[in-house]
């Protein structure tokens, strides 16, 4: 049996935190590109296989078993491996807990709405205030979480963990982190610093390149 993980994802996607985790955490995986949204037949026909949402990531992990959501992903992978988050006993476990479960139940699912309003109405004029009110609602719950977080250099404390990665991921998205700093001013100096861990350098330019004003 391979002790390699497949990675159904996208470059820019929320495969991407997974990846970088798996990349700091030095696991051997593969990653199988599926960007759905280009709505190419060959593409969605490969991804509904693992997953019948048709959407990314997912994993086929060694033992041929299928894992989707990248919240649940990410906790998997730092409790199977002992790093990149706090252990059952942590004191801020719960905290990370709570914020793993957050980003993806109140940001990360906007973003299905916002890529696409015509899944919620047909009308273009609609669609425009789908995104419109999408995009504040997503800046309401970043400034509400950054209210109720304390970091250090870290999202948790000291430590680097999953939490970091995908809000630094899921932080690009939408409005930008021109945004995001005016939000949670809190929050902003510990993406910044995961956007520059020499570990990741090469990772972020292969997976999620910073290009020129991406910041807006």
């Amino acid at each position: 049996m391979s002790d390699r993980i497949t990675v159904y994802g996208a470059l820019g996607s929320g495969s991407v935190p997974v990846e970088a985790a798996l990349t700091l955490l030095g696991a051997p995986y593969d990653v199988v590109e599926g960007a759905t949204w280009e709505h190419d037949p060959e593409i969605l026909a490969r991804v509904e296989k693992v997953n019948p949402l048709k959407q990314i990531p997912a994993l086929v992990l060694p033992d041929g078993s299928i894992m989707t959501e990248s919240g649940a992903m990410l906790i998997w992978l730092a409790d199977s491996h002992g790093r990149l988050g706090p252990g059952i006993d942590d004191p801020v476990r719960a905290q990370f807990l709570r914020w793993m479960v957050y980003v993806p139940a109140a940001i990360y699912s906007l973003f299905w709405v916002r890529d696409d309003p015509s899944r919620l109405s047909p009308d273009p004029a609609a669609g425009e205030v789908i995104k419109a009110r999408t995009a504040e609602r997503i800046l309401d719950c970043w400034r509400m979480m950054d209210q109720q977080i304390e970091p250090g250099r870290f999202l948790l404390g000291d430590s680097l963990s999953v939490l970091d990665l995908y809000v630094t991921v899921v932080s690009r998205w939408g409005a930008g982190r021109r945004r995001f700093r005016e939000v949670a001013p809190k929050m902003a100096p510990v993406v910044a610093r995961v956007d520059a861990l020499p570990e990741l350098e090469a990772f972020w330019a292969a997976r999620f390149p910073f290009e020129a004003g991406w910041e807006r």
